[in-house]
This record gives C-alpha cells, structure tokens and sequence, in this order.
C-alpha cells in the first residue's frame, strides 16, 4: 500500500525492569522493553526482525541497531532503525540517528544528525526485458 508506514511488532518477549542497570552488550531477538538502564550496545540478533521499546525512565548508553524502535527515553549514542523509527514526546537522543521511516512527535530532542537510509524494499530495482516479436 502507496504511503503505509511500517508498524513496529507488538509483541514483547524480554524486559529490562526499572531499577536494573546492565552493563554490557545486549544481543535479542523479538521484542524488547527497557525501562532501567544500559551501558552498552542494543542490537538486534543477526538478521532478525526486532523492536525495542524503550520507556520513559530507561537511559541507554551505546549503540542501537533494531529494526523498529520507539523512543520515550533517553540514549546516548548513535541509533539505527533499519525500519521505522517512533520518538514519542519525552525521547533524548544525543547522537546521530540513522532511519528508514520516521515519526517525531512534538516535544522530542536529537541532538545530532536525522539521516535518512533507505530500507531494502526502497532500494529494490526492477529489471526490464525485452518483449520479444513474434
């Protein structure tokens, strides 16, 4: 459909609860919610469709690569949404921020560059042939 956005999984397997601190790298799969705090990369499993959520209080420090994400919290680092990208009114975001689709809602903070990135279904070329003659 011409001008749908894609809509992030609404399906949550795994939760970093609030008061919880991580320090370390985080590898997942499926669905994500971080209400505590990371010190160090988000990123989904190699080839996997993912969304993380990351709530109000959460704070991220690291690296993002996920496919959907929905920002209310804060990070600081570069983000990648591979697929869409939803800042809600409360996001911060102090690093560059690399998307395909994108929804900012009043009230969000970037500080750093918004760059577009095609996702793999914008970038698909078709190949014309020749018709032959009979």
């Amino acid at each position: 459909m011409f001008g749908a956005k894609p809509k992030p999984q609404t399906r949550i397997d795994s939760l970093i609860g609030s008061g919880t601190r991580i320090e370390g790298n985080v590898i997942f799969s499926g669905g994500l919610r971080i209400d505590g705090e990371v010190r160090g990369d988000v990123r989904s499993a190699d080839g996997q469709q993912t969304t993380l959520v990351v709530s109000e209080q959460a704070r991220i420090e690291g690296e993002i690569r996920v496919s959907h994400l929905v920002v209310n919290g804060t990070i600081v680092g570069p983000v990648h949404a591979a697929e869409f990208l939803e800042l809600q009114p409360r996001s911060r975001v102090s690093g560059d921020v690399h998307y395909s689709a994108l929804e900012m809602h009043l009230g969000a903070i970037v500080d750093g560059r918004l760059v577009h990135a095609p996702s793999a279904a914008e970038t698909k070329t078709v190949e014309l042939k020749l018709a032959k003659s009979t």
